[in-house]
């Protein structure tokens, strides 16, 4: 799913920059064809003023030439008075609302040679920041031309497409951020992968040293010369307890992993939960032993449609929570209703209970109710986790009702099955 975000993500990056790049191409050709346009407009009319002044007819063609993007040349019929022409420039430029500055230059027929007229700008520049091209290169076809450079041309369209430029920098800015998130998901991604495989496989490595504990344990309980020593028959019964919760949380672990590998396939089967809550009840208990845990049920079979297998996890998964967060005489119901439509499972404990900030974050993977500076409660913050996903993978109903220094019911609402 990362990979194919990551591909649509792509895709998106290489069309939005396409995008951008061809508009602002064709935004600057669009003003520069705009600055062409207005600069020629000025030029004529200058041409035109001038041929008026001398009493002259200007040329039918080849009136204005442009030998590159800022350079022009504009061919006159007459000899140029460059004071008159540079009147001329500033007045026509300031009717098209053309600020940008230009330098002229006038040709010399009898020296064939541009003279140098003057560097005009709309704002006071310092002298020493005007760079003047006295230099201009010649138009060899023509006799009677004065010249225009403008300068500063690039920055003048530039400065005309700051809001344009303004939302390019932004979209880059967007687009550097989105690739730079893409690439922490994907870096984050393989480190959890990496996490994830070295969980697992430190978790399947654990199995077979609980098992031959189990083993191990098994055989010296039943040994006779054991049994007669208490001292040594509660070593060997400690290590049995404790195997068998290491088991329980090694179990848990694979259980997390499996979910998240692969979609959860489920292996649905018709059964009497009543009965079943009745042997989880009653093992959950052997293996307590001190601790209380109450059955009330119905005097009837009742049937769901589940998965055997994660169903009697999830229920051993909630009387386990409710026992840990439990004071100490700890009080567990299991509860079996029956509603016109449905079923519901409830654990009840009369534990600490669990306020309502942390009631959001309940289900979170790793997540555990906080209590204070003491670390009196073991688990890894998975069993919610898990019974959460197998409720969803089902269609049911999770929730919980708890209440601080009263306890907590979490209540599963199961179809029943002549109505599923």
């Amino acid at each position: 799913m990362i990979r194919r975000l990551v591909v649509l993500g792509g895709l998106s990056i290489i069309g939005i920059i396409f995008v951008q790049s061809y508009w602002l191409l064709k935004t600057w050709d669009i003003k520069d064809k705009e600055f062409d346009q207005t600069a020629r407009i000025v030029l004529r009319n200058v041409a035109e003023r001038m041929s008026t002044f001398s009493k002259t007819i200007l040329p039918k063609t080849d009136l204005i030439q442009r030998k590159s993007s800022n350079y022009y040349a504009v061919n006159i019929n007459s000899e140029i008075d460059a004071g008159l022409l540079e009147q001329y420039l500033l007045q026509e430029m300031n009717k098209q609302s053309l600020n940008i500055d230009f330098e002229y230059a006038v040709y010399d027929c009898t020296t064939d040679q541009l003279v140098y007229g003057n560097y005009c700008s709309n704002k006071p520049v310092p002298e020493k920041e005007i760079v003047k091209n006295k230099n201009l290169p010649k138009f060899n076809d023509l006799i009677y031309y004065f010249v225009v450079r403008f300068p500063n041309r690039e920055s003048f369209l530039l400065a005309n497409r700051n809001m344009t430029l303004t939302l390019t920098i932004l979209s880059v800015l967007a687009i550097g951020f989105f690739m730079y998130s893409m690439w922490v998901i994907m870096e984050q991604k393989r480190l959890s992968e990496l996490q994830k495989d070295f969980i697992n496989n430190m978790t399947h490595e654990f199995k077979t040293p609980i098992s031959s504990i189990k083993i191990a344990s098994d055989f010296l309980s039943n040994d006779q010369n054991l049994k007669s020593d208490q001292r040594l028959s509660r070593y060997v019964q400690i290590i049995k307890e404790q195997n068998m919760r290491l088991n329980d949380q090694v179990e848990k672990v694979l259980n997390v992993a499996r979910l998240e590998k692969d979609s959860i396939q489920l292996k649905k089967e018709v059964f009497d939960v009543n009965e079943c809550l009745k042997s989880i009840v009653n093992n959950e208990s052997l293996k307590l032993k001190k601790d209380k845990i109450d059955y009330i049920g119905k005097d009837k079979s009742i049937y769901i449609e589940a998965d055997r297998l994660h169903f009697v996890n999830i229920i051993a998964n909630m009387i386990d929570n409710a026992i840990k967060y439990s004071r100490e005489d700890p009080r567990v119901q299991v509860i079996l209703s029956e509603l016109p439509n449905r079923i519901q499972v409830s654990v009840k404990d009369n534990g600490v209970g669990i306020d309502k900030e942390n009631q959001k974050k309940l289900f979170e993977k790793f997540y555990r109710v906080s209590t204070g500076n003491l670390h009196d409660v073991k688990g890894f913050g998975l069993g919610l986790y898990y019974v959460k996903n197998i409720c969803d993978a089902h269609g049911w109903n999770l929730t919980v009702a708890s209440v601080p220094g009263e306890g907590s019911e979490f209540i599963i609402s199961i179809p029943n099955f002549n109505e599923a």
